[in-house]
């Protein structure tokens, strides 16, 4: 018996969104901490671009788009807060 039914392999652009959303989660959440309008909005283009390619991590792409949303307005509330540059 197989492990893994038939026609269900994964194809290079499932893979590279997977890995577009795994990075687009690490520099918004980075972003909060370290200049939120340089790294936030790269970050959320990159999901976006991990939601369009869809496949099987779907569901983390657009996990990494929420993330997205709320890293921004933390980030800019604490940048704000705290007196850092946003840039």
């Amino acid at each position: 018996m197989s492990a893994t039914p038939y026609g269900s392999s994964r194809s290079g652009a499932e893979t590279l969104a997977g890995f577009l959303a795994s990075v687009s989660i690490f520099l918004c959440l980075t972003g909060i901490a370290y200049r939120p309008l340089r790294l936030i909005p790269f970050g959320i283009v990159l999901a976006l671009i991990a939601l369009a390619i869809g496949g099987r991590s779907e569901r983390l792409a657009s996990v990494a788009v929420g993330v997205g949303a709320v890293s921004f307005a933390v980030g800019m509330a604490v940048a704000v807060v705290t007196s850092n540059p946003l840039w």
